[in-house]
């Protein structure tokens, strides 16, 4: 762990002796001398971790450098903070002769020189103290970061979902069937998993909750993760948001009891299915148990997993439908391990040698039939060699961890942690600042490792790619799971088993590396580095908790509630080296930000996600010229122009935002601001506006994602849309156009472009896409959405990106049947028409047709009557749902002859005459609808 703190620092300083060499002047040998100090230290501490000397006066010794590098950075950080103010104050006085600025600089320097004399000083007592410590053995490890660098680049095959590897076979089958006899009863019902963590319960109620006969008999269906820290509200809505509409002002607004009344209301008039994760009180229970209708249709139930058998009694009231997990036999766990530690070699019964697999049953058998101890351990030993030598080391250090203490999973998942390359560990831990239980966006947190400075370069990779490869690693080593997954396959949210977080945590605390706030009794530690809040202390001041601390804060990550003006103040003087500032607002309100957070020049993330409420920026924020990533999600910004002044900017997230215009005074005095400045976004969501006039927006040609939403068509002339053509490398395209403005005027300057490709147009017979236009060169766009008035689509497939996996269009007020279309498309994975999207009665998908099309939205399609499905299309469609087509009276023809069909989702009158005459005359065809409806 201190490894990685060292090595990053190290990283950091060599970054700056090549940016900043004018900066530190004089200082510049003293710097690099301390810089040097550093590699050296990285490369003992990495020795201390091979060895796995723990040892509390090791520990000792690992805690003064760690405590000789947070000051060696605050020194370095404080003094860049101090030019840059400087540099800002002689701005304002530009008359003055050079001489006084040369004059002004000389304190800084000598008082950096002093400084970083004495850190030297200090760091080379500490490596010469080795003895006392009893490491005059120590050497400097010979393994480089390059060489673990190398190994980690190597790509994975695929990785198996921990539904797939973890299985007790008959634990399913008894849990299905308790469910199945509650399933007859004439009340809502109670179903308990019990068992100690590790055993594997989220795993077995996902696996009999995700069966279709399981999911058949009821109307609706929720998940939810409940965890210690407790919240009903929460709870009530994120089960409320899964089965049935609410409005944004009722999410917004509608408190516990409300919520849980509407929530009563509608499941009374239903068959519900609803599972509770990982309940750790009764409280829980007595608490949304009066939200649950007693008398609903019959067969309702809640099922419920924890790790205490009285809060399931509790309850579940008899233990006839309590289901307690036994621990894996050795059979069970030795098929699990192979799985695991053999995944990605291309078979499931690897050829072992007497002495490997001799070893892999001792290893096996200390996991002591816990799925969870198997399947980290399986993801570690798939990082090693199939070796004697190799395994035995991994024994060795096993035994060691569980001669700690009791806690034989625990001891085990610390091996694995221990085990893992310095850059990963930091990685790691940092997945512990999320609530328990919570799913981690993983576009969040691969920018949040960026920048905390985790990830190291390699060469012209992207960093973003490289965290990627980050998170694959833990993936693969099983300390993170995958809960969601982009169209394209690549990981959209991932979790952390409650036991790996509580490791997490642990160590964190331990490395002082970061300090979770739950209350206001917690004893803080004399320096905090990074503070995380998870529950609402508005009421407090938050500087209370940094008030002893000897260091500036570099992390404030907050869960729960806004900051007002009173605690920004206080908290002044403890984040002027912030790096990341993340503040998540659950309640009615907004952000103000102090009017001076351009002085943060630090500041690398700043996200304030929110519930469409009024965020402030001031124009200071032209001031952080080291921010990487900007996400306000869906608040409401007006962004100062100044915004463009951020070079460094890779990720600008702001959907409902526009940018102020420069005034023509602030041109001449400034220069002109545009978004071509920005070249090296990635990532860039924001209102349109006259920031798109010319052709600007083309030099970002390292944008992966582009959304412009309420575009007024008053832009969208030649310029914009060669700009769109230049961007290659998009993946998501996301155009919005301003309600009432038509595409049609568009046709002649779409062709334009085209003819410049020697493509031939047919002006007469094509209204043409805006942002479809290169087609052969947007090789990795794989989803887009339009929104905005059309008359026609592009009859040629050549038109549209040849891997596009998923399609939305919104408002088109298509004429003619846009499914003769598209069903041509190859790739097509989810098409989606939303609110008139088409205007015509009737759509017919043809034979042969929308071959790799697995889900299809149809909502609010006003005019339409009639869906015909003809036999052999849409033969891989599993998900179809029709909102609010109201003149749609029956069934798309053909479509229970899907065998692929599992989720059918109706709204309004939608179909309502079809299912009731289907239900009249029951048979086959009532069933197979009755387990597919929802």
């Amino acid at each position: 762990m201190e490894e990685g703190t060292v090595t990053l620092f190290a990283e950091k300083l060599s970054n700056l002796i090549l940016q900043e060499a004018s900066v530190f002047g004089e200082v510049e040998g003293q710097i690099k001398l301390l810089r040097n100090e550093l590699e050296l230290m990285g490369l003992f501490l990495r020795d201390v971790d091979s060895k796995s000397v723990y040892e509390e006066r090791v520990k000792a010794w690992v805690n003064q450098l760690r405590s000789a590098t947070h000051e060696a950075e605050d020194v370095i950080d404080e003094f860049i903070l101090k030019m840059d103010h400087r540099k800002r104050r002689l701005n304002t006085l530009k008359f003055l002769p050079t001489c006084v600025g040369m004059v002004d600089k000389l304190p800084f320097i000598h008082e950096l020189d002093s400084r970083v004399k004495d850190i030297n000083a200090k760091i080379g007592a500490i490596m010469a103290n080795r003895s006392k410590y009893g490491l005059e053995d120590l050497t400097a490890s010979s393994s480089s970061t390059a060489d673990q660098a190398v190994s980690h680049k190597e790509k994975r095959a695929p990785v198996v979902e921990e539904s797939d590897v973890v299985e007790i076979i008959d634990g399913a089958k008894k849990v299905k069937q308790m469910l199945m006899m509650k399933v007859e009863t004439s009340t809502r019902s109670v179903v308990s998993i019990v068992g100690m963590g590790g055993l594997g319960k989220t795993t077995l109620a996902k696996n009999v909750y995700n069966q279709r006969d399981v999911q058949g008999p009821f109307d609706c269906k929720a998940w939810v993760y409940v965890s210690q820290e407790f919240r009903a509200r929460e709870i009530l809505l994120a089960i409320a948001l899964q089965v049935m509409p609410l409005s944004d002002e009722e999410k917004k607004e509608m408190g516990e009891d409300e919520l849980g009344k509407k929530l009563f209301g509608y499941l009374g008039e239903k068959k519900y299915l609803v599972v509770m994760d990982d309940v750790w009180s009764s409280e829980v229970w007595s608490r949304l148990q009066p939200h649950f209708p007693d008398q609903a249709k019959d067969g309702s139930i809640v099922l419920i997993t924890t790790r205490n058998k009285e809060i399931a009694l509790h309850a579940t009231y008899s233990e006839e439908f309590i289901y307690e997990l036994r621990h894996m036999n050795d059979v069970e766990s030795w098929q699990l391990f192979l799985k695991k530690a053999f995944r990605g070699t291309g078979t499931t019964t690897p050829t072992l040698t007497t002495e490997l697999k001799e070893l892999g049953k001792k290893i096996v058998t200390k996991c002591k039939g816990l799925p969870l101890a198997i399947v980290v351990l399986g993801g570690l030993l798939s990082t090693k060699e199939k070796t004697k030598q190799s395994w035995e080391k991994v024994l060795a250090s096993m035994e060691w961890h569980l001669d700690q203490g009791p806690d034989s999973c625990m001891r085990i998942l610390a091996l694995s942690y221990n085990d893992l390359p310095f850059y990963l560990k930091s990685c790691f831990l940092y997945c512990g600042i999320f609530p328990e239980d919570s799913e981690i966006d993983a576009w969040d947190l691969i920018k949040l490792w960026m920048a905390e400075g985790f990830i190291q370069r390699r060469g012209k990779e992207r960093l973003e790619d490289i965290a990627e490869e980050y998170m694959h690693e833990l993936i693969h080593r099983s300390l993170i799971q995958v809960a969601d997954r982009r169209l394209n396959g690549r990981v959209k949210s991932c979790r952390m088993h409650d036991l790996l977080r509580e490791l997490a945590v642990k160590q964190a605390k331990d490395a002082n590396f970061f300090k979770v706030h739950e209350n206001m009794d917690s004893t803080f530690p004399i320096s905090i580095r990074r503070l995380v809040i998870h529950q609402n202390l508005i009421n407090h001041d938050i500087s209370q908790c940094l008030h002893n601390s000897s260091s500036q804060l570099r992390t404030l990550v907050s869960f729960s509630g806004t900051i007002g003006k009173k605690s920004w103040g206080s908290l002044q003087e403890h984040i002027k080296l912030l790096t990341v500032l993340n503040l998540s607002e659950k309640e009615v309100g907004g952000h103000v930000l102090p009017r001076d957070i351009g002085q943060l020049i630090h500041l690398k993330f700043l996200c304030i996600k929110g519930f469409r409420s009024h965020v402030k920026l001031p124009s200071s924020i032209g001031g952080l010229v080291n921010l990487q990533s900007l996400d306000l999600g869906g608040n409401d910004c007006n962004i100062p122009h100044s915004i463009w002044n951020l070079k460094k900017l890779r990720h600008l997230e702001c959907w409902n935002c526009k940018i102020s215009s420069q005034s023509q005074i602030n041109k001449c005095v400034n220069g002109y601001l545009g978004v071509e400045q920005l070249t090296n976004l990635q990532t860039l969501a924001l209102k349109g506006g006259s920031w798109l006039e010319g052709d600007d927006l083309g030099k970002l040609i390292q944008l992966r994602s582009l959304e412009l939403s309420k575009c007024s068509t008053s832009y969208l002339k030649t310029e914009f849309f060669e700009s769109i053509a230049k961007l290659t490398v998009l993946e998501i395209l996301n155009l919005s156009f301003t309600e009432g403005h038509t595409m049609k005027t568009l046709v002649n300057r779409l062709g334009s472009v085209w003819e410049k490709k020697n493509v031939t147009i047919d002006h007469h017979n094509k209204t043409l896409l805006p942002g479809l236009m290169p087609f052969s060169h947007h090789a990795y766009l794989y989803e887009l959405s339009l929104n905005g008035m059309l008359e026609k689509l592009p009859k040629e497939i050549e038109f549209y990106p040849p891997k596009l996996l998923g399609l939305q269009l919104w408002r088109c007020k298509l004429r003619d049947d846009p499914m003769m279309i598209l069903e041509k498309l190859p790739s097509l994975r989810i098409l989606e028409l939303w609110f008139n999207a088409y205007t015509g009665k009737k759509m017919v998908c043809s034979s042969g047709g929308f071959l790799q099309l697995e889900r299809l939205k149809l909502f609010y399609l006003n005019e339409l009557v009639e869906l015909i499905v003809e036999r052999g299309a849409m033969s891989s469609l599993k998900t179809l749902e029709i909102w609010r087509c109201d003149k749609m009276e029956k069934l798309p023809h053909g479509l229970l002859e899907q065998t692929n069909l599992e989720k059918l989702s109706l709204l309004g009158s939608s179909c309502h005459k079809s299912i009731k005459e289907i239900e009249e005359v029951g048979g086959e065809y009532w069933d197979k609808l009755r387990k597919i409806m929802c």
